[in-house]
């Protein structure tokens, strides 16, 4: 007991002194806090002594922590680059964004910034802070810092990529992604991005590639496996296009879009059976019901069923307002039933909330199947052929052109 008393006294003491010393040379009052806990801790210590009395384990556990434990962590985090004022700042600034309090927050996030600029937590925090406010160039900037402080924070580089694809820079961003994922291959949200803006490029070859590279180190990803769906749909090749798309549905059975997807190939492939399967499904998603009812009713006139043909069609006017009755109008498979068709004047229009890359493969496919609705199976697989022939001769084209 006497013992342990005295090597707590002379360890409890040292680590005061030191503790003192460090505020006098660094002339910073937040080491003060430390300095009173750790004396509540030292006094907890002197009462044991003077009254001859034995602690109990909670307070045994209190003195140790507040005379030794506390003021070693703070050691540590100051041989780490951490001063204390930076450290409990960072933590403020945390409390005061989980609370709301964002101008405050930023506030001290300026003061850290300007005053340690090599603080990594203070650069990253406050470019996040800037991007929830709008300030995307700000927040560039940010976190342009925190990389410059550490190099393997691919998070913050994904960031300044996003934020310039959203400052519509595809190209830098587009650049940014490519060495980002040279450096770290299975960065899957890199991959998704880089491949939005290939896919807006109609740059579809190279996004096939930068898709498959990421499917081999990620083959249960449903991101990866919708994403090459798409691109297939794209180039026309709908057998693919059609696997990719069962594989996402089979990861994600709650997957309308995919479903939508396949149903449309199958009415390519005049498979009609299969395609209604699809669409009866995907009128539960609120997104694409109107669409599903709409396609339904094209089966159904198809085979002949005005009736059905005729509620669905109703069902996706409803649904879909003005986006349907103009698709309605226009289709000339719906002339012999149309006047049977409830489409009031003054439609609201109501807009399709799907991204743009899902936009773009979807009405591709939707223009295949009027395109390809007089054709047999035997005539799209003709297609296909010659359509694989023409990319052959321009790709031969393109190498002569480059010789």
């Amino acid at each position: 007991m006497f013992i342990e008393q005295i090597i707590f006294i002379i360890i409890a003491f040292a680590i005061f002194v030191y503790m003192f010393f460090r505020m006098m040379r660094n002339s910073d009052i937040s080491y003060v806090v430390v300095l009173i806990i750790e004396a509540i801790g030292i006094a907890l210590n002197f009462l044991e002594v003077l009254f001859n009395i034995k602690l109990n384990i909670v307070f045994l556990i209190l003195k140790y922590t507040l005379s030794i434990i506390i003021p070693i962590l703070v050691i540590i985090l100051e041989k780490q680059g951490k001063s204390l004022a930076e450290t409990s700042k960072l933590i403020l600034v945390k409390i005061l964004i989980k609370s709301g309090n964002i101008k405050k927050a930023k506030k001290l996030l300026l003061e850290l910034t300007s005053k340690y600029p090599d603080n990594y937590d203070a650069h990253k925090l406050l470019a996040e802070v800037y991007e929830k406010e709008g300030g995307m160039r700000k927040a560039i900037d940010e976190y342009v810092q925190a990389l410059d402080v550490n190099k393997q924070d691919y998070d913050s580089y994904y960031r300044v990529a996003y934020l310039l694809t959203c400052l519509d820079r595809k190209q830098d961003a587009s650049q940014m992604l490519f060495n980002l994922l040279e450096k770290k291959p299975d960065y899957q949200e890199a991959t998704i991005l880089l491949g939005d803006i290939l896919i807006e490029n109609e740059q579809y070859k190279e996004a096939e590639r930068i898709y498959q590279d990421a499917i081999r180190l990620n083959p249960g990803s449903y991101e990866l496996n919708y994403s090459l769906g798409i691109v297939y749909t794209m180039l026309n090749d709908f057998q693919n296009a059609k696997l990719y798309y069962e594989k996402a549905t089979a990861i994600n059975a709650l997957s309308f879009t995919s479903k939508y997807s396949l149903a449309e190939i199958e009415m390519i492939y005049k498979n009609l059976d299969e395609a209604e399967k699809y669409f009866q499904e995907v009128v539960e998603d609120e997104e694409l019901s109107a669409d599903a009812y709409y396609e339904l009713s094209k089966i159904s006139l198809f085979r002949g069923e005005k009736d059905t043909a005729i509620k669905y069609a109703n069902i996706a006017v409803e649904v879909g307002k003005k986006r349907i009755a103009e698709k309605i109008k226009k289709e000339q498979l719906f002339m012999p039933i149309i006047a049977r068709i409830a489409m009031p004047f003054n439609l609201e229009e109501k807009e399709e909330k799907i991204t743009e890359r899902e936009k773009k493969a979807k009405e591709h496919l939707e223009e295949m199947v009027n395109k390809t609705r007089d054709l047999s199976y035997d005539d799209i697989k003709m297609f296909k052929k010659y359509k694989k022939m023409s990319d052959k001769h321009k790709e031969e084209t393109q190498k002569e052109k480059h010789e």
